[in-house]
C-alpha cells in the first residue's frame, strides 16, 4: 500500500488520499520488524507496534463495515460482550504475527475502499446511534485516528531500532 502522491481535485479524492497515506505510514512502521520486536512495549506506554496494527485493522473493519455499511459480523463489536474491549484491541500474544495483522489490515482496507466507492460522502452511518454522522465524518475520523496511531508507531519504532521519520 503506497500513497505518496494523490489527487486532491475533489473532496473524495483528498479524503481517501490522506487516509491512504496514513494507512501506508502505519504499515511502513511495522515493515521489517520481527514478531518479537513488534510485540514489545519499549516506552512507558503499553502500546506495541503489533497492538497498534491490530487495533487499527479492527477499527477499520468496524467503522466501514459495521457502522457505515450496517453489516452484521459475528463475534465482532458491538455484539461481542468483552469486558475492557478497548484494551483488548491492543493486546497481542505469541500467536499474533506481523504477517497476519498486516494481511488482515490490508484486507479490511480493500473492503473499506469498496464500501466508500459505492456511497455518497453525505450517506449517513447505518448504525442508528450514529445516524447523525455520515461517510465524510467517518473518513475524517479515520484520518485522525490512523494518523495518531502512525505517530505512536513512529515513536515505538524509533525506540526499538532507531528508525526515524515517516
Amino acid at each position: 500500500m503506497t500513497a505518496n502522491r494523490f489527487s486532491t481535485s475533489t473532496e473524495r479524492e483528498a479524503l481517501c488520499g490522506f487516509l491512504d497515506k496514513q494507512r501506508a505510514d502505519l504499515l511502513r512502521k511495522v515493515d521489517g520488524v520481527s514478531d518479537a520486536d513488534a510485540r514489545r512495549t519499549p516506552t512507558v506506554s503499553s502500546l506495541s507496534l503489533m497492538g497498534l496494527l491490530k487495533h487499527s485493522a479492527l477499527w477499520e473493519r468496524r467503522w466501514f463495515q459495521i457502522i457505515v455499511a450496517g453489516r452484521a459480523l459475528p463475534n465482532e463489536w458491538p455484539e461481542a460482550e468483552v469486558p475492557d474491549w478497548r484494551d483488548e484491541d491492543f493486546r497481542v500474544d505469541e500467536q499474533d504475527t506481523v504477517k497476519h495483522w498486516t494481511a488482515f489490515f490490508e484486507e479490511q482496507v480493500a473492503i473499506s475502499r469498496e464500501i466508500i466507492a459505492g456511497l455518497s460522502l453525505e450517506a449517513p452511518c447505518s448504525r442508528p446511534d450514529l445516524a447523525d454522522r455520515n461517510l465524510r465524518w467517518v473518513l475524517l475520523h479515520l484520518i485522525e485516528e490512523t494518523a495518531r496511531h502512525a505517530g505512536h508507531a513512529d515513536i515505538i519504532r524509533e525506540s526499538l531500532d532507531g528508525s526515524r521519520g515517516i
